[in-house]
């Protein structure tokens, strides 16, 4: 049987790639679509294609009203939330691609999952170089201790850090070992210039910069004396990257239980 996906934020960057890559797989089908900006739209339409006979609905609870599988969210950090735990209550499995969310909100969305016996997959980079980038910093942070994180992105993104160097540093400050950097707390001048603590323990030094010309780049930094190590991802203009890996989450989320967080976590 077809896996019946609803997409919200069908209009979005992302949303508008996914939509014509649903329709145009034999097991799956396009059971709805949000985007409040085009409600009324046939979602084929607004993501330039044929017309498919789905309506795009102004909310994701008008969505949820019809039958489906699963709900991925493309949205904004200040309503991926509240998408998240109304599709769990409706009892559907999600794929969550909008960053804003950190560990606190994941346990949140965890335990509503595990309650209603439905999925989440979440990640902060649905592309293969960024899933590539974490996997390989984390083999790195078992050897150098010594790691800091710089984000780059465009400067209109509304949330800082990014899904994927927030990701990345919650991953990193589980295996890494005691940083010889001068804490935070005994820097002088301005302290705050040194980033933010990002995840357990002391956490990750995460650095965020906002500029024009950036689409999305995140970079792992490790220091050991006299060698460095940079790890890297750049993302370039297209929402391309980001739909296999989203496609391959809607397929594996079916029949979860509980939280995955990383498209890592799929690749083998």
């Amino acid at each position: 049987m077809a896996i019946r996906v609803v997409v919200a934020g069908a209009t979005g960057w992302v949303g508008k790639a996914l939509v014509p890559a649903i329709l145009g797989e034999s097991d799956l089908v396009l059971a709805g679509a949000v985007a409040r900006n085009a409600a009324g739209v046939d979602a084929g339409i607004a993501s330039g294609r044929e017309a498919c006979g789905v309506a795009i609905a102004a909310t994701l609870e008008e969505a949820l009203a019809m039958p489906s599988d699963v709900v991925v969210d493309y949205t904004k950090p200040h309503v991926v939330k509240g998408h998240v735990l109304a599709a769990l209550r409706a009892g559907r499995n999600v794929v969550v691609g909008t960053s804003g969310l950190g560990a606190d909100d994941y346990a949140e969305i965890g335990a509503a999952a595990e309650k209603k016996g439905v999925g989440v997959i979440a990640a902060g980079n649905f592309s293969i170089t960024a899933t590539l980038l974490k996997r390989f910093a984390l083999m790195a942070a078992r050897y150098v201790p010594d790691v800091e994180v710089i984000d780059y992105a465009s400067a209109k993104k509304p949330d800082a850090p990014s899904g994927t160097a927030r990701e990345l540093a919650e991953a990193l400050s589980g295996v890494r070992g005691a940083s010889t950097a001068r804490p935070q707390s005994e820097v002088s001048g301005i302290p705050a210039t040194r980033g933010a603590a990002v995840g357990s323990g002391a956490g990750i030094q995460v650095h965020a910069l906002r500029m024009p010309s950036f689409v999305l780049s995140c970079e792992a930094l490790f220091g050991l004396p006299d060698e460095r190590l940079t790890i890297r991802h750049d993302a370039g203009s297209s929402a391309a990257p980001y739909v296999a890996g989203t496609l391959l989450a809607v397929r594996r989320v079916v029949g979860m239980k509980g939280l995955l967080r990383g498209l890592d976590r799929l690749m083998d």
